[in-house]
């Protein structure tokens, strides 16, 4: 697992930090970028081959699992219910090309920006990266 219980540590401080700016000064949170972790198996292209790869590994995905049950909203699934919505392709066999993804790159909201986000999206023609930009728009 290499680096796995180091990277949900560093999670859980980022998580406590968020939620005590919350507390503390009463405000909306956005926590965005590339949390390495695939959460769902719509979130990638390959799931079952992928089961035992870390980025995709039970204890990742239960650590976004815990961040949503802390109140916060997977904004692009809010407007994307779908598959095949990527942000990273590995630079190997076509991956890009062929859309063989992972939706790895986030925005997670807290519930009271809900209603000022007109549309979350990812922008899967950019190339030049192996990720892709991923963009909230509020109103």
């Amino acid at each position: 697992m290499g680096r796995v219980p180091y990277k949900l540590r560093y999670s859980d401080a980022v998580l406590d930090q968020a939620l005590k700016l919350k507390k503390a000064k009463k405000k909306p949170i956005i926590l965005s970028g590339d949390f390495n972790t695939a959460h769902k198996e719509i979130d990638l292209a390959r799931p079952k081959q992928n089961e035992g790869t870390t980025g995709f590994l039970p204890e990742e995905r239960a650590w976004l699992d815990k961040l949503i049950n802390s109140g916060f909203i997977d904004i692009f699934r809010e407007f994307e219910k779908g598959p095949d919505h990527y942000t990273w392709w590995s630079y190997r066999s076509f991956a890009r090309r062929n859309n063989v993804g992972w939706r790895i790159d986030y925005f997670f909201i807290t519930p009271e920006l809900k209603d000022r986000v007109k549309n979350a999206s990812l922008q899967m023609h950019v190339e030049g990266s192996d990720h892709c930009p991923v963009v909230l728009e509020l109103k």
